[in-house]
């Protein structure tokens, strides 16, 4: 079976946020950093070469592909910054309407910058997807 292509890795989480040349993504990857860290209680750590991760959980697929994946997580892109776990949880149909300017794609929630959004609403749905991915997802 082929291996994941995104896991966890050595990398230094700020290492790359100090890489990140977009004044707007730099800046809002470190309050991204400093908001999930708070909420989740857990180190960040890279997952492949651009994504910020904050815990794990194992899924496993009836297919038999299994594996770990962050349980929320982020990456300051070129284009816009990529949120990743917050929009499983039950209660993200509730808290996405009241978020701002926000754009959904592939189990992504994609802001242009965090000033588009609310940060109280943000931090509702980073507690509700890594409260969903650690508990509902997880897989003994």
């Amino acid at each position: 079976m082929a291996e994941n292509k995104t896991q966890a890795t050595d990398a230094s989480v700020d290492e790359f946020l100090a890489a990140v040349e977009h004044p707007i993504r730099h800046r809002d990857g470190l309050r991204l950093l400093e908001l999930m860290s708070g909420i989740t209680g857990e180190k960040a750590e890279m997952w492949g070469p651009t994504i910020v991760g904050f815990g794990r959980y194992h899924y496993k697929y009836e297919t038999g592909r299994e594996g770990d994946a962050a349980a929320v997580g982020f990456s300051p892109r070129k284009a816009s910054l990529s949120l990743y776990g917050l929009t499983y949880g039950p209660e993200a149909g509730e808290l996405l309407p009241r978020l701002g300017k926000y754009k959904t794609g592939a189990g992504c929630l994609y802001i242009n910058k965090l000033e588009d959004v609310d940060e109280g609403v943000l931090a509702g749905l980073i507690r509700a997807g890594y409260r969903h991915a650690t508990t509902v997802l997880h897989s003994p």
